[in-house]
């Protein structure tokens, strides 16, 4: 009798180990590969009628080997398809420097006929400006820019997006991520140290990366976080250098603001998990990508044509947020995202839609250990500090704790 209940106890042991173990495969089949997107790219519609002999065109500081730039691009050939341009009607200048050649870009645009010009790069501005007020007859437009409102030109325009929301919710992945490697003694809670390799030391990088650790934080109370500037928008070398340099330093998650796969390409290397910038590198990285923020330029390019089919005024200044759907993310990678990502991520977003989730809450950071008010800044009030919104390029250019410069790019 005892050998026949032992036998059937050891039956039901081995079935539920069998089931504990197909419940488990089950969950890995289920969890692989990208999900989709929590923010995905829009698709674009048209209530206006383009004239005829329209031509807009674009200059761009790299081409498509910049993830930058390729984001921009990709986002004129999604805007060329919705309004049904011609290439003829659609001008692409690549690897144009921040310099009098900027100038020169625009004036042979003007020469072809452009009624719009957009320039992609924070060096452009001054050459955009200048061929504005040369030409008054053309719209131009500017991205990352600061200076179109004190201009008073009515064909100079500046335009950004809300991409630090994009880079909050990026951060949540990250600080998911250092949970995980917590919980299963990867690491203890006192080196959850992110490195970040940035490109300038501009309120535009400083905005990126801090928006970025308080997403992380928001999860991971002790992450910390270490800056390494490479004086570049795009420079292979110096990313990858970058970011080795930050993994010597114990960094155990990388993100970036710059523009090559040098930084991800170092992450996969070294097996370290990574959130990349203005598109997937998971192809590329599909051991270390996790998550992937962009602005998408498309709704802006379809504004300013609006604007001018219908003879209705340009903004000066113009910021899109998840709203316009000029904040997107790519999938995540659920292969390398800690367990419950994409929950966490959609319930932020949910918080954005609603007004209840502000990313530079002062409630949430300080500065040497103080928390600042409208009397420290006139860009804080209510609680928070409102980016992009007095210009809609970033300004928030403060050095919170938690956060280390290892050194300095203007």
């Amino acid at each position: 009798m005892f050998k026949k209940v032992l036998s059937l106890l050891l039956i039901a042991t081995l079935l539920c180990s069998m089931a504990l173990c197909f419940a488990s495969c089950n969950k890995d089949d289920d969890a692989t590969g990208m999900s989709e997107s929590p923010l995905p790219i829009p698709e674009l519609t048209a209530d206006f009628t383009v004239p005829e002999d329209f031509k807009i065109g674009f200059i761009c500081l790299h081409d498509e080997s910049s993830t930058y730039d390729k984001n921009f691009i990709d986002a004129v050939l999604r805007y060329q398809a919705a309004l049904g341009l011609k290439d003829e009607q659609v001008i692409i200048k690549r690897n144009i420097e921040e310099t009098e050649k900027c100038y020169e870009a625009a004036v042979d645009l003007v020469s072809q006929g452009c009624d719009i010009i957009f320039a992609n790069s924070f060096g452009h501005e001054p050459y955009v400006a200048q061929a504005a007020e040369a030409y008054p007859d053309v719209q131009f437009c500017h991205a990352t820019g600061v200076t179109a409102a004190d201009k008073g030109l009515d064909n100079f325009h500046n335009a950004f997006a809300s991409i630090y929301q994009g880079r909050y919710l990026a951060g949540i992945a990250a600080g998911l991520k250092l949970n995980e490697m917590i919980e299963e003694g990867k690491i203890t809670a006192d080196q959850a140290k992110i490195g970040y390799v940035g490109a300038y030391t501009y309120a535009e990088v400083i905005s990126g990366y801090t928006s970025f650790y308080l997403g992380a934080k928001s999860v991971c109370p002790s992450a910390t976080m270490e800056v390494q500037f490479t004086g570049s928008w795009y420079d292979v070398t110096a990313e990858k250098n970058a970011a080795e340099a930050l993994l010597a330093r114990n960094c155990v998650l990388i993100s970036q603001h710059a523009d090559s796969m040098g930084a991800p390409g170092a992450c996969e290397a070294a097996g370290v998990p990574n959130v990349s910038y203005n598109g997937s590198t998971y192809e590329a990285c599909p051991e270390t990508f996790i998550v992937s923020s962009a602005i998408n330029w498309a709704p802006y390019y379809m504004y300013i044509t609006k604007c001018f089919s219908t003879g209705a005024d340009i903004n000066a200044n113009w910021c899109g947020g998840i709203e316009e759907g000029s904040v997107v993310l790519t999938g995540i990678n659920l292969d390398v995202a800690a367990d419950g990502t994409v929950d966490a991520i959609n319930d932020a977003i949910a918080e954005f839609k609603a007004g209840t989730l502000n990313v530079f809450n002062t409630a949430n950071f300080t500065v040497d250990g103080k928390t600042l008010t409208n009397a420290d800044n006139a860009n804080i009030k209510d609680g928070y500090f409102h980016e992009s919104e007095v210009i809609s390029a970033p300004s928030f250019d403060l050095r919170i704790d938690g956060i280390t410069l290892l050194n300095e790019k203007f």
